[in-house]
């Protein structure tokens, strides 16, 4: 009898291990969150739900998206800082989160090198200097400084909004080049482009996603492309460097970060799954379309790269003067 209640003793107990391994599991055994900092329908929401479609079939658990807009991405910041470092919440974070905010804020409720947890760069956009077809100002690049140059401040550039890539890519080339532009902020890039359209400004820095349907249907005309190298998306449109102003490197900087002190193995996992959905031919194919060239690495180099961006574009952002607060 005694021996039969320890046998019954022992598998209690061992049911009672295995059903708390059960409940704990391996990473995922729950969905996952994926915070986007703008409104569902923008580019850095398009490139989470195609990457989240393809992720969730390797994880197994599902992975929802969730659109926190708002702040220059502070509040998707603040929801991430206040969840649990478990990885079953993330976020993608681009150019305001990770490279501009802590310059442009006098106040920042966090910090970048220090209160998130870096799990893979997914890539760039390219940003062009485009202007309408009709526009009087020049044909190339340099005819187009020699025409600003004599017609100082009159010329109108567009951008999303105050600190947006866009602005911050124009502010850079405007330094370089010793420009007087006039910048008109709008709510967003749609706004913008209709305004572009319309002639009521006259230039633009745009990402590339948004800008190669128009390149394509020739209502716009691309004198640069602000990478070291050619956009494979616009082979025939020269860079910046190439026409003398090699400094003029921007882009919409998209990554994946999670809360500060999140386990290296759930870090791994996530960064091993994000660059396999990356080589996913699907992705390649849409990221193609899009001119959205991936930056597949460890989470390591993902933190160096951030870092490094975020120092240079600290200098364009003080001798800017742009701020937030």
């Amino acid at each position: 009898m005694k021996n039969l209640i320890r046998l019954l003793a022992s598998g209690l107990l061992l049911a009672a291990a295995a059903t708390t391994a059960l409940a704990q599991g391996a990473f995922p055994n729950q969905p996952i969150k994926w915070l986007v900092p703008y409104s569902a329908g923008g580019g850095t929401d398009s490139i989470a739900r195609q990457l989240a479609e393809v992720m969730q079939q390797s994880l197994g658990q599902p992975i929802v998206i969730d659109n926190k807009p708002g702040a220059s991405t502070n509040i998707a910041v603040a929801t991430l800082m206040q969840a649990k470092p478990d990885g079953y919440t993330i976020m993608q974070a681009e150019n305001a989160a990770l490279l501009f905010n802590e310059h442009m804020f006098g106040k920042l409720p966090y910090k970048p090198a220090s209160d998130f947890t870096y799990i893979g760069a997914i890539g760039r956009i390219p940003l062009a200097l485009v202007v309408r077809p009709d526009f009087t100002g020049g044909k190339s690049l340099g005819e187009f400084v020699s025409y600003v140059k004599a017609n100082p401040d009159k010329l109108n550039y567009a951008s999303p909004g105050v600190g947006t890539p866009h602005q911050m890519a124009m502010e850079l080339f405007k330094q370089k080049a010793g420009l007087g532009l006039t910048h008109v902020a709008y709510k967003g890039g749609a706004p913008a482009m209709q305004d572009m359209m319309g002639g009521q400004v006259q230039v633009m820095m745009l990402d590339l996603t948004a800008a190669l349907p128009y390149l394509k249907a020739g209502k716009l005309r691309a004198l640069a492309i602000a990478l070291p190298q050619r956009a494979k998306a616009l082979p025939d449109v020269p860079t910046f460097a190439e026409l003398g102003y090699p400094q003029v490197n921007a882009f919409a900087f998209h990554g994946l970060i999670g809360p500060a002190g999140m386990p290296p193995e759930i870090v791994d996992r996530l960064n091993a799954e994000l660059r396999k959905a990356m080589q996913a031919p699907r992705i390649q194919q849409v990221f193609g379309e899009w001119g959205f060239e991936a930056l597949p690495g460890t989470p390591k180099e993902f933190r160096d790269l951030a870092r490094s961006e975020s120092a240079h574009w600290g200098e364009v952002i003080k001798s800017s003067g742009v701020r937030l607060d």
